[in-house]
């Protein structure tokens, strides 16, 4: 895909989407993980939403991105953790 093929136009907001097992490090990591590639990962833009029988949590960051690089290697990180099942 090239430049002129992504919908996104950068800089942008964007929300990353991440599931996990409760009972692990789940959150911590994500958010140490996200805030490495953006340290001003403001608390407020961080939700999280319990499953029905509270076995995963879904987080739900929304992050100022400013380069399609930036969202790529945060993704990456993402994916290589072995406390994330999901991200979206």
């Amino acid at each position: 895909m090239t430049k002129q093929d992504s919908p996104l136009e950068f800089p942008c907001h964007f929300p990353i989407k991440v599931m996990g097992a409760t009972d692990s490090p789940f959150k911590e990591t994500v958010i140490n993980i996200v805030r490495s590639h953006i340290p001003a990962l403001a608390d407020s833009h961080i939700n999280e939403r319990p499953s029905s029988n509270n076995k995963y949590l879904s987080l739900t960051l929304t992050v100022h991105v400013e380069t399609r690089e930036q969202l790529d290697n945060i993704y990456r990180e993402l994916h290589a953790c072995g406390h994330v099942l999901m991200s979206l």
